[in-house]
């Protein structure tokens, strides 16, 4: 298999990875376009995020261990949208039956298929983590960076210092993934720079729809400041950072069981 068909072969590995974060954006398209009588835009977004989430899990597309990490996110994700909102940071200017403090339920979906992305593309290229730093480093790191999305409106941002940290906690990790047969090498920062990046693409398309307005979209929609992509870097470092950890988790528990086994038989 040559250089094209292995590239072509990963974009639809990554599209396949997608299918969630897909039907969210083909939703806000459509709801943007289309107006159902009686039913608040928001809630019909809603709906559907639950109905794919519901899909997916029947139609094994998701495990159920991924689907506890994906409801983790939500709730991650929807805790900050709050505060966010709170503080003015973004909008939903629109009305909606599913808004809690000013935030639609279906906004903790959009963080939520981040994680969907992540387990996805974790099983359908192989994904491979080397020299995983401790999980004293990657909690504590995780922790501060969630903790600076809250008190940099009070205190410091720290987002730089905690971006020099990551670079130096995982300067010798690198993630393995398989394409077409071939194993492929990553720096693992740079895998979080290139998804935050394709976040903030992604977050130009559902502004764009009205998925949400910062104030200087209020009226009239402009490109996302560039400087987004650092918080959406910060983010993603979150996200595979408990993906990766639970997923040790796991991998421990399955070696312990499989000992556990042998030993039995030879009693």
């Amino acid at each position: 298999m040559n250089s094209i068909r292995r590239f072509v072969l990963f974009g639809l590995l990554e599209a396949r990875s997608c299918i969630f974060p897909a039907v969210i954006f083909l939703t806000l398209a459509a709801s943007k376009l289309f107006h159902i009588s009686g039913l608040p835009r928001y809630d019909f977004i809603l709906l559907i995020c639950v109905l794919a989430q519901v899909l997916m899990l029947v139609f094994k597309l998701e495990t159920w261990d991924e689907f506890k990490v994906i409801c983790m996110f939500h709730v991650i994700g929807l805790v900050l949208e709050l505060y966010k909102v709170h503080m003015g940071s973004w909008a939903y200017p629109e009305d909606g039956w599913s808004k809690i403090g000013g935030v639609p339920l279906y906004s903790g979906f959009m963080y939520a298929s981040v994680a969907s992305y992540i387990c996805q593309a974790w099983r359908n290229m192989n994904l491979r983590i080397r020299n995983w730093p401790h999980a004293v480093w990657t909690v504590s790191i995780s922790i501060l960076i969630y903790l600076n999305f809250f008190t940099h409106h009070y205190l410091w941002d720290l987002r730089w210092w905690l971006t020099l940290l990551l670079f130096i906690i995982f300067f010798k990790t690198f993630v393995y993934f398989d394409v077409g047969g071939k194993t492929y090498r990553m720096p693992l920062v740079l895998s979080f720079f290139l998804i935050g990046f394709f976040i903030w693409v992604a977050e130009n398309i559902s502004t764009f729809f009205g998925a949400w307005q910062y104030p200087d979209q209020e009226h009239a929609w402009r490109i996302v400041h560039i400087s987004k992509i650092s918080s959406w870097f910060l983010l993603v470092v979150i996200s595979i950072i408990i993906v990766a950890q639970l997923k040790k988790v796991k991998e421990t528990e399955q070696t312990e069981d499989a000992n556990a086994g042998v030993k039995q038989q030879f009693k």
